[in-house]
């Protein structure tokens, strides 16, 4: 059904992030559902789901969900990998069905580091330790890993000994995601996993040529979007960023030193040419706020780092309603505005906005995983306005 109605022209109209046009400004957020099963591999289901959201109601680009670069003992079980050409195939169901309806889809690349367990199936599958850039454990976290007995909390991870090690596996997962039909990469730096570790000066306490100064912090998330670069090119690769911290104990010594690495690390990514650079407003919610304190730092993501960008467009994430995500494309220069929950629970989140329909509400009920044996229950049984569903 052709949508005639404008009510946000802002979110309307087709825009260019590096070789990706856009149909509109409303991009879906990268989300993790859990519903790979019964292993790591894309399923029907996971068809069905970008399917839906893919149609010309739904997203301007779609952000795949983390996607695993290895196996690793998230405390997401199910979450999707592309470590391999099994993986790849898995995979290729969904992208072919997405450009079907004449979509775009970007393979959210994703290694989580310290925030893993040694115990969690797929990574005892893998062989290797619980890797972070040095043996700093996250704090807090009690019951993160709530399918393990006793519900535990986060574990002293193990140093990478060499960290072109993981370099490696990204540039392998790039490749796997071209197998799989994807029409780009982006590099998840965000949110307290493995580059954002790095760039703390707390997680990161290496004396060598990855840690210490704020030149060699950066170092490893620069190097992580060269490979896919790469692979790519420059205008299909893009990258997360989450400057306020806060998330998965993601934090540095001090609000002023957190700043300069990302005015560090966002000027050299801006020299590289990519697609676009996705910048994440703080969230209190996901703030773990050790004694009460908080870890993050609630920054105006705009006014502190936009003014950087030169030569890649930028774009936002982080609690936008329509109504905010309107005022800011049209108050700033950011190119697009991410979405996260809404799309959970309305696949046709663009037309219902654009036509003043009511959004589907309570859609986190069914966040992590689905109800009594049913992966479809809080997935991909959310309706369509009657509009949508009509045709």
């Amino acid at each position: 059904m052709a949508i005639t109605t404008n009510k946000f022209p802002h979110l309307a109209g087709s825009t260019q992030l590096g070789a990706l046009t856009i149909r509109n400004k409303t991009i879906m957020a990268s989300l993790t559902r859990n519903r790979s099963v019964p292993t790591t591999i894309p399923n029907d289901v996971n068809v069905e789901y970008y399917t839906q959201r893919a149609k010309e109601s739904g997203a301007g680009l779609i952000l795949s969900e983390g996607t695993l670069i290895a196996q690793q003992g998230t405390e997401w079980p199910h979450a999707p990998g592309i470590w391999d050409e099994e993986h790849a195939a898995g995979w290729k169901k969904v992208t072919d069905a997405v450009h079907a309806e004449g979509n775009q889809i970007v393979a959210q690349l994703w290694h989580t580091g310290r925030v893993c367990h040694t115990d969690m199936d797929e990574q005892k599958k893998s062989g290797d330790p619980v890797w972070g850039p040095s043996n700093v454990p996250a704090r807090g976290g009690e019951g993160t890993f709530r399918h393990l007995p006793g519900k535990p909390g986060h574990i002293v991870p193990t140093a990478l000994p060499d960290p072109t090690y993981v370099l490696d596996q990204y540039t392998h997962a790039a490749k796997m995601a071209k197998l799989a039909g994807f029409d780009g990469v982006e590099i998840h730096s965000a949110n307290g996993y493995l580059i954002d570790q790095f760039l703390s000066d707390i997680a990161n306490i290496r004396t060598d040529k990855w840690g210490g100064s704020v030149e060699n912090r950066i170092r490893f998330g620069l190097e992580a979007v060269k490979r896919a670069i790469d692979v790519w090119g420059a205008d299909r690769v893009g990258i997360k960023l989450s400057p306020g911290g806060g998330y998965n104990d993601a934090y540095n010594s001090t609000k002023e030193g957190r700043i300069e690495t990302f005015k560090a690390y966002i000027t050299e990514l801006d020299t590289l040419g990519l697609a676009y650079i996705q910048l994440s407003n703080y969230n209190e919610w996901g703030d773990p706020k050790h004694g009460g304190v908080p870890q993050g730092y609630a920054l105006d993501m705009i006014s502190t780092f936009g003014d950087l960008l030169k030569n890649t467009k930028f774009i936002v994430n982080g609690d936008y309603t329509a109504e905010s995500a309107e005022k800011v494309l049209a108050e700033t220069h950011a190119e697009a505005v991410v979405f996260g929950r809404a799309y959970i629970g309305n696949p046709d989140f663009y037309q219902r906005v654009q036509e003043g329909t009511p959004l589907n509400e309570d859609v986190m009920q069914l966040y992590y995983g689905g109800k009594d044996g049913d992966i479809r229950a809080g997935y991909t049984d959310y309706p369509f306005s009657p509009e949508v569903f009509a045709n």
